[in-house]
This record gives C-alpha cells, sequence and structure tokens, in this order.
C-alpha cells in the first residue's frame, strides 16, 4: 500500500530529547533520527517542532520550542550527541511541572510527541499522556486556557525511540547509538592490541555498561578477548583463579598479549563490584604480568556516527511518524524497535515493564531471569571464496573453535575452491585464527560460491564424497547474496563509503555550493550505493535496479539547483558501477558540472577497492562469529541425523542450505529452493528488500514521491501478552 501525503495533518509534531533522572540519553545518531522525523513529519503536511533541551525546554516553554525546517537539520547526519540539546528536568517528574509542560504544548496545538530517550524518559512520557485530559481540564479551571483549546488538543499521541549507548531496553535488538559506541570500543582495542602485543603486556579495559554488559560482551566477541566480566552474569567463586589459569595458557602458547573486558557494573556472585584495578592487583600478583587499566568512560559516547546507526535512526524516525499518523484515542503509546531486519512498534509500557524486570531480577540475584529477559566426532573443512570482504576472519574463528568444541577436527582449505581441487587442506587448532581478527580475509564467499554449493550438492548422484552436510554463511561487500538480508563485510564497506563521503563533504567547508559524484562498488547490486546514501544523506543515488534516462538525470539537477538556491551548500550524488553502461561517472560529473554553471560546481571521486579494504566494524565481527558458529551447530546436527552404518551419507536438499538472515530470523534455506529467487546473469537477487529504502531516501532529499508503507510496523505482542523480539 502507497500513500502519497498531501494533505497537512490537523495538529502539530513535537520532538523531544528529554533526559530522566536517572539516565543519561545523549549517543551518536540521534541527529539522524532529529533529521528523520522533521523531514518526514514536513513531508506529510504536518509543523514539526524542536523541544530544547528535552522535558525541561518543555515545562520552560519559550523560545526553548521552536519550528522547524527543512534546512535546519541539514549538515548534522555526522555530527554526534543531539543538536536540540537534551537535559534533566525533575521539575518533569512532577504534576504541576507537566501541567506547564501541557501549557506549552496546547499553546502550539501540538498533540503529537516523538520522544527518543530511555526507559525514564519514556516512562514520563507515557505518564504525560495517561494524565493529558486531566491537565486541560485543570487548565481549563484556571483559565489559561479555554474549552475550544481543550477540545481541539483533546487526545496526546506518543510515539518513542530508544537512544542508549547500552542498549539495555527490552524489545529491540539494538537501539541507537549502540553501534557507534562499539566502533569507539573496538578501535581503542585494535589500538591497544599492538602495543600491548610488543610489549606483552595485558591490558584490562572498563567500558560502559552500569546495569547491561552489552557493548563488554560483543566488544569482547568482537576482539577476541580472554576474559569478559557483565553484570547479568556474575562468575562463580573461584573466577579468580580460573581467569589467571586461561591467561597463563594463552601466554604459554605464544600469545603475546592479553585482553580483560569488564563492564562497570560487573559483579560478582555476592554482588560485590569487581572494579578494573582489583583485577590488575590479581594479575599482577598471581602471574607477574605486565598490566595496564584503560578506563573509556564518555568517550564511547561521543564521536561520529556509525553508518548502522544512521540507517537505524533513519528509519526508526520515519516509522515515528508513520505511527503518529496512524494513532488514535485507543491506541496505546508504543515505541518504534529493530527486530532482526524489520522494524515494529511495541507497546511503550511493556517494553518500559520487562526493562524494569530485568534490574528486579538482578537485585535479586536471579541472573538466569535476567538473562532470559534480555534471550560423536566428524571432520569439517571451513573455505572462503571469492572477493575481499571484511569480517570473514570472525567467521572463520568462530567457525573454528566452535567445531572443536563440538568434538570435531577442522580442516582449512587454502585458496578457495581451487585449493579444494588441489587438494591445499590443513588442520587447524584453537590459535591458528586468534589474531586474525582484525585484519581482512583476502577469499570470501561471492555469489559464485553460491553457485558453487549448488553444483556440489548436484554432483551428489556421481560422487558419494559430496553427500556430506554443506553450509555457506553470505560474505560479500556488495550485499547481492540470495537468500539473506545482510552479508558479512557490507557493513564495514557501508562504514567506509559514508567515513569517505563525511570527508569528502567536509573538504569543501571553505568552499561555496559544491556537488560531489561519488561512485561506488556493488557490481550491479545497488544496495553500497543506496544505503550508503541514506547513510550520507545523499541528494540522488543511480542504481542498475532502478532504470534511469536523461530526463531523470535533468530533473535532479534542476531539483539540487533549487536546493541549492535555498542556503544548502553542498550536495551529494552517488553512483552505482554498474548501473548504466551509457550514463558513466564522467557523463554525470559533466552533465551536473555544465547545468549547474553559476550556482554550483562539481568534484567526482572513485572510490574503488578502499571499500574491501580496513579493520572489520563491530557489526561485521559480531554477526560473522554469530552466523558461524549457527552454521557449525547445524552442520554437528546434520552429521548426526545422516551417520549411519559407520559414514555419513546426506543426499537430501535440506543438507545443502544457505544460511541467511531474513526480515527477523537466522533461516536455513537449501541452495535448490534459491535458484528461482536469482538472476545470475547480473548476480543480484531478484528481489532485494533494500529496494523499499529508496523513496525514505528520496523522501530526506525533499523529493516529491510515494512511500510504501505497507511493511510499516504493527503493534506485536508475543503469546504471554508480552511483546515480541
Amino acid at each position: 500500500m502507497y500513500f502519497s501525503f498531501s494533505l497537512p495533518l490537523s495538529a502539530s509534531l513535537c520532538l523531544s530529547l528529554p533526559l530522566s533522572a536517572s539516565l543519561c540519553c545523549c549517543c551518536a545518531g540521534m541527529n539522524a533520527a532529529v533529521r528523520a522525523v522533521v523531514r518526514m513529519g514536513i513531508y506529510v503536511g504536518a509543523k514539526v517542532y524542536f523541544v530544547h533541551e528535552g522535558y525541561q525546554g518543555m515545562v520552560d516553554g519559550g523560545d526553548n520550542i521552536e519550528e522547524a525546517s527543512w534546512e535546519s537539520v541539514s549538515s548534522m547526519l555526522q555530527v554526534g550527541g543531539t543538536v536540540i540539546g537534551s537535559a534533566r528536568c525533575k521539575e518533569f517528574r512532577s504534576h504541576e511541572g507537566r501541567r506547564k509542560a501541557a501549557h506549552h504544548l496546547v499553546q502550539r496545538d501540538i498533540t503529537n510527541l516523538c520522544v527518543i530517550g530511555g526507559d525514564g524518559s519514556l516512562t514520563g512520557a507515557n505518564l504525560f499522556r495517561e494524565e493529558w485530559s486531566g491537565l486541560l481540564e485543570e487548565l481549563v479551571q484556571q483559565g489559561l486556557i479555554d474549552e475550544e483549546a481543550a477540545q481541539n488538543n483533546s487526545e496526546l499521541h506518543i510515539v518513542g525511540m530508544v537512544g542508549s549507548i547500552d542498549n539495555d531496553f527490552c524489545g529491540t535488538d539494538m537501539t541507537i547509538g549502540t553501534d557507534s559506541a562499539l566502533h569507539r570500543i573496538i578501535e581503542v582495542v585494535d589500538a591497544i592490541m599492538t602495543t600491548a602485543q610488543s610489549h606483552q603486556r595485558t591490558f584490562v579495559l572498563e567500558v560502559m555498561g552500569r546495569h547491561c554488559g552489552y557493548l563488554a560482551l560483543v566488544s569482547a566477541l568482537a576482539c577476541g578477548a580472554d576474559w569478559v566480566l557483565i553484570p547479568e552474569m556474575p562468575p562463580e567463586d573461584g573466577w579468580e583463579e580460573q581467569m589467571c589459569q586461561k591467561l597463563s595458557e594463552n601466554r604459554a602458547d605464544k600469545k603475546r598479549l592479553n585482553i580483560i573486558i569488564v563492564a562497570e557494573g560487573a559483579i560478582d556472585s555476592h554482588n560485590k563490584p569487581i572494579t578494573t584495578d582489583h583485577i590488575k592487583e590479581l594479575v599482577v600478583s598471581c602471574l607477574g604480568f605486565d598490566t595496564r587499566v584503560t578506563i573509556l568512560g564518555h568517550v564511547q559516547r561521543g564521536g561520529t556516527p556509525s553508518a548502522f546507526d544512521r540507517i537505524l535512526a533513519s528509519r526508526m524516525g520515519v516509522e515515528a511518524v508513520l505511527a503518529l499518523l496512524e494513532a488514535s484515542a485507543s491506541t496505546p503509546a508504543c515505541v518504534v524497535s529493530l527486530c532482526g531486519n524489520q522494524a515494529v512498534r511495541l507497546p511503550l509500557m511493556e517494553c518500559v515493564q520487562m526493562t524494569q524486570d530485568v534490574q528486579k531480577a538482578m537485585d535479586e540475584k536471579n541472573f538466569e531471569e535476567a538473562v532470559r529477559l534480555r534471550g560423536s566426532s566428524f571432520n569439517v573443512a571451513v573455505l572462503n571464496v571469492g572477493a575481499p570482504a571484511a569480517g570473514m576472519n570472525a567467521a572463520v574463528r568462530s567457525a573454528v573453535r566452535v567445531g572443536i568444541t563440538e568434538g570435531h577436527k577442522m580442516f582449512a582449505v587454502n585458496d578457495g575452491f581451487e585449493g579444494f581441487y588441489k587438494g591445499q587442506v590443513l588442520g587447524l587448532r584453537h590459535m591458528i585464527v586468534v589474531i586474525s581478527l582484525w585484519y581482512h580475509c583476502h577469499m570470501i564467499n561471492r555469489l559464485f560460491a553460491f553457485l558453487g554449493v549448488m553444483e556440489l550438492s548436484a554432483a551428489r548422484d556421481k560422487y558419494n564424497e559430496f553427500c556430506v552436510p554443506m553450509v555457506m554463511v553470505p560474505a560479500t561487500v556488495s550485499n547481492n547474496i540470495p537468500g539473506s538480508d545482510l552479508s558479512i563485510g557490507a557493513d564495514t564497506a557501508l562504514n567506509a563509503i559514508t567515513d569517505t563521503c563525511d570527508r569528502i563533504k567536509q573538504s569543501a567547508s571553505g568552499t561555496k555550493r559544491r556537488v560531489f559524484i561519488i561512485e561506488t562498488m556493488g557490481g550491479y547490486c545497488g544496495y553500497l550505493a543506496s544505503v550508503g546514501g541514506l547513510a550520507a544523506g545523499a541528494d540522488a543515488v543511480y542504481i542498475y535496479e532502478e532504470p534511469f534516462d536523461i530526463r531523470d538525470l535533468q530533473s535532479n539537477v534542476e531539483h539540487l539547483t533549487e536546493k541549492m538556491k535555498t542556503g544548502i551548500q553542498r550536495g551529494l550524488v552517488l553512483r552505482n558501477e554498474n548501473s548504466n553502461e551509457n550514463f558513466t561517472t564522467d557523463f554525470i560529473y559533466q552533465l551536473y558540472s555544465e547545468e549547474g554553471k553559476g550556482v554550483f560546481d562539481c568534484r567526482k571521486n572513485v572510490l574503488g577497492h578502499m571499500q574491501q579494504g580496513g579493520a572489520p566494524s563491530p557489526f561485521d565481527r559480531n554477526f560473522g562469529t554469530k552466523i558461524a558458529a549457527k552454521a557449525i551447530q547445524w552442520i554437528s546436527r546434520k552429521l548426526k541425523e545422516s551417520y549411519k552404518e559407520g559414514k555419513v551419507f546426506a543426499n537430501t536438499e535440506d543438507t545443502a542450505c544457505l544460511l541467511g538472515m531474513r526480515r527477523r530470523a537466522m533461516v536455513f534455506q537449501p541452495v535448490v529452493q534459491l535458484k528461482d529467487e536469482t538472476d545470475f546473469v547480473h548476480r543480484i537477487p531478484k528481489e532485494q528488500w533494500w529496494l523499499k529504502l529508496r523513496p525514505l531516501m528520496k523522501i530526506l532529499a525533499k523529493y516529491k514521491t510515494s512511500y510504501d508503507v505497507s511493511d510499516s510496523g504493527q503493534l506485536e505482542h508475543d503469546g504471554h501478552g508480552n511483546l515480541t523480539g
């Protein structure tokens, strides 16, 4: 279903970034959410207001509540924190303070409130909504508003988005700001690892997470830490000896460094805090290792938002506006969440209650409940096929270690299928891949790896040797594998594109009105160009999947020219490398240069293979680790199922699969069944989920276009009356 909104809303939309008394919610990515709400709100015909300084600004009123314009959210995607400010507000916690806030909203006919914050901020918003009718009655009795104003503003609709680097809010897989915080942590860890390895040192790192160990756990997975301590899973008595023994074994096995990651809220089984200083003293006294402590602190909150956070916040912002459009008096306040790769809407107070239940369970030392609320021997070979994609070493490392843990003998096949053919097979043990996480692998699965699995499974009729379980893990920067929404390496490439676009735009800070034409990789798949364009704030993106002609190009030039006349200083145009054989990057550059004379000048950049290099992003390391572990566990299960009369024999369709992310879940799909979903000529899936983001990108670039809301989130619960996801 498509809506092309043309009629203005009867009421205005208010955007607030409050801070509760217990939670500091400022984090990278919030500006992308602000930008999306403002521009989507203006697109549907609403007046959009900023509330500066959160609930404090709502209580104080005056200039703190300011109407937003399209231009007021320009050039803010790459800025961390929030440009509209955030502040603690004790006054809003009182009834009188909320009455003042209601008065200031009614004065401007604001009846839709979008709140970005944590559980305290969202709880306050819900209480405000529940009291709304009573607050209006009190304002009428005091003579501050008349009956007509109370009638016109009788309903207050609220939608929440969660901004928190701790990822401590139940109901969403990721909160805005978490991925950027992981980037800060991994950048520091990667830097520390080089000095630690040089000097044979042990480093103890403290990361944020007073009540949630997500940052500590995921960063430990991503960097291959030796030990991790989080509040949800206190170590049992005797953990000190176990940790020291582990560190000693690793050092004896020629490992020159040790990394221990500690969440700031880490505790032992007796609720006693575990501090970094205590761990340092323990390591020094028991092992005599040269040990250093690093406390990252507020570094984790700052910096440039990652590509993931920009895209997540943009999607959530648009979804929040759609939720407000569809809200009615009977609709409960909701929070926009991410489940797998899909936006969902969940009852706000159910999410808040579950989040508070986690803390209650931890206070009662019921740590299993807290974690729940948060969620014979064979030989196995691992081989990589295709072009480079950052993050695959994390997958290989995970596959090897999980395979060994499952009792298998693990082998590595050098040089992909060619090495397989030549017999270049090596045995693997745990330590071989431990330091490879932060280098990128040079032999990664691409579409012809998918073809290879199909060919091997098809050859089972002739060769019994191929009658073994086979699983493919998608890994390509192009994200063009059928059967999976996401591929290992694509997030790293998106970050490379986004970072480069940020720098390119910044390079023109001393000039007036400049447009940059940038070519991205991807073959015939426009994922990198489209999603990278959404993250970088592109004005136009040209891809193969969406054919364009000279009239489209001319229209884009004219549209950008008009924007430049309104005060916009930078333009960004992305082109997928194979989008059109005639309209090349040079052609588009020359066209924009000629048609923009007198208004803007142009520069062009071809990003090339820099998109395939660099250290893998935290998302790719984490995704690669989890998907490879799941793949090996599946192989173990299939090996046991197909083991009969002393040998393995697996020749059914469901024993040659691709493991991919489909909407909300990881799914094993027989490669034979994916054949009909594939365009083999252009090496792309016939249907691609991210094409639905294209209208969103155009809306945020001020184009008049329709937006598909058929896949938008709906309010959901699980079978127990609780939220899903």
